[in-house]
């Protein structure tokens, strides 16, 4: 059954800037389905052109490029509220593809309704856009992290920087937070072999700062977390939903 958006629960929590009742009501109009997702689950394909715009209602998935030496990068990790196919709406194709890493309820919009969209709400077209700005940044900060910080700071920065977008969703609970993600998606994320990825995630556990098994992160101290990935720890901004 799909979810009216009048009663999203994205809509109710913190994470994101309020939707106005005829910004709900437009929504609803523009929404055409909703979409189940199976683990593991391809939601677009690098290179496609999907006539379809999703919102994560919810579930966690990963953004990957695969280059043409055959490697892959991770570029950043989706969670609920994260508004997907875009660049398609823009280039024509896509620059990477998306991968469930659990099961997914997505919301569908028709790509070719997003430019009366655009014209009749322009501040929540904005914020389309500012997701778009915003889809590789997870890439972007973790390419400084590789020249200016060590394996430990950068695995401890991917740690903290996850845990916090778990919080803003309210999908912590006390210190820990489920993760679905593979020690190889934060490898390549990085720009890690997997080997050093797992021997500084041993030595976090070592510090009883963090552990990482059976699909569940446990932050033992956030702040000193923080300490050793060289970041400050500041309440997130408001993202918008679409």
């Amino acid at each position: 059954m799909s979810t009216q958006c009048k009663y999203c629960p994205l809509n109710r929590k913190d994470a994101f800037v309020d939707l106005t009742r005829s910004e709900i009501d437009f929504m609803q109009k523009f929404k055409v389905a909703e979409h189940s997702i199976d683990a593991g689950e391809p939601i677009v394909i690098q290179g496609s052109d999907t006539p379809q715009l999703f919102t994560v209602l919810s579930g966690l998935a990963i953004r990957e490029r695969h280059l043409q030496d055959g490697k892959r990068q991770v570029i950043s990790f989706v969670f609920p509220g994260d508004f997907i196919g875009l660049q398609s709406g823009f280039s024509g194709q896509m620059g990477h593809s998306i991968i469930a890493r659990t099961p997914m309820r997505l919301c569908v919009f028709n790509r070719s309704e997003l430019w009366n969209f655009f014209k009749s709400y322009p501040e929540r077209a904005f914020g389309i856009t500012w997701h778009a700005a915003i889809e590789e940044s997870f890439l972007g900060e973790s390419l400084a992290t590789l020249g200016q910080r060590t394996a430990l700071s950068s695995v401890a920065w991917a740690m903290v920087k996850i845990f916090q977008r778990g919080q803003a969703l309210r999908m912590t609970q006390d210190n820990s937070i489920s993760l679905p993600f593979t020690q190889r998606d934060i490898a390549d994320a990085m720009g890690l072999s997997l080997v050093h990825t797992n021997k500084t995630l041993n030595k976090l556990k070592h510090r009883q700062l963090a552990s990482w098994s059976d699909g569940v992160l446990q932050i033992n101290n956030l702040k000193a977390l923080a300490d050793v990935a060289m970041t400050e720890l500041h309440s997130l901004p408001k993202r918008p939903l679409i």
